[in-house]
């Protein structure tokens, strides 16, 4: 098993960071701070495959998180490509159907588990002698629920074996229930939709993991989730430079008197 997944085996919670921009530089500086694991997003992100492999390489050796990869869609193809490349876990958009998540699972696994093409060129180097045989265990595989359609077929799609965690968009989330695209809501049909999340994993022994901020983090641990993203780097670096900002200079002289984040 990978960091990540023995933690989630030993009962605890987990916390990531998300890398939305497509900077090896940034990659390397974050990645031993003591996140649980550190997700590259290639869907809303700014990273095509190249810079994946890049800031994959500045991440390894020596990570203290595991590397994850959200791809820009369910598509074996480029799920294949990110594992080749050495990532430990895919987080996989849209999975709204049994089917779709049959399908995820088998992109992520070898045969006769599924159909993942073998071609580990980096991650066979970086990972070890005895990648193949363990890869099927090792990788994790987190399809995203992120619709009203994902929440009706659940607890099909938890039962596909396979799936050690899924991962809930908010924002998407929100827009299905007709609601502002926002990460939290104060509103009943969006808090029963993350307890019903909640609740199907954790009698299938799967993980929930949720897209969060510093804000609202502490709150999705209380909720149940075990998989929670608190900031990405670019959130990271406005807040740290809005906070530089007041700090060096009076309020007054700020436009609005306010910071400017």
């Amino acid at each position: 098993m990978s960091k990540l997944q023995q933690t989630w085996a030993a009962g605890e919670s987990t916390l990531g960071l998300w890398l939305t921009s497509n900077s090896a530089v940034v990659a390397e500086s974050v990645v031993d701070l003591g996140f649980d694991y550190v997700n590259i997003d290639m869907q809303h992100g700014f990273s095509d495959y190249a810079d994946v492999v890049d800031m994959m390489r500045a991440m390894v050796p020596a990570a203290a998180s595991t590397i994850t990869c959200r791809v820009p869609w369910n598509e074996p193809g480029v799920i294949g490509r990110v594992l080749d490349a050495g990532a430990m876990g895919v987080i996989i958009p849209m999975v709204n159907t049994v089917e779709q998540a049959e399908r995820a699972v088998s992109a992520c696994r070898y045969a006769p588990a599924g159909a993942r093409s073998f071609g580990p060129v980096r991650a066979a180097r970086v990972n070890g002698p005895e990648y193949h045989a363990t890869a099927n265990e090792r990788v994790a595989c987190i399809p995203m629920i992120e619709t009203v359609e994902a929440l009706s077929n659940l607890d099909a799609i938890l039962s596909v074996p396979g799936i050690d965690a899924v991962y809930v968009g908010p924002a998407d989330l929100s827009l299905t229930l007709g609601l502002a695209p926002q990460g939290d809501h104060d509103d009943a049909s969006f808090n029963a939709a993350l307890a019903k999340v909640v609740s199907a994993c954790n009698r299938r022994g799967i993980v929930a993991g949720i897209h969060a901020n510093p804000q609202i983090a502490a709150k999705r641990l209380e909720q149940g989730f075990r998989m929670v993203t608190v900031t990405s780097d670019l959130q990271a670096i406005m807040a740290g430079a809005s906070d530089a900002l007041r700090s060096g200079r009076p309020a007054s002289d700020t436009p609005g008197g306010e910071s400017l984040y």
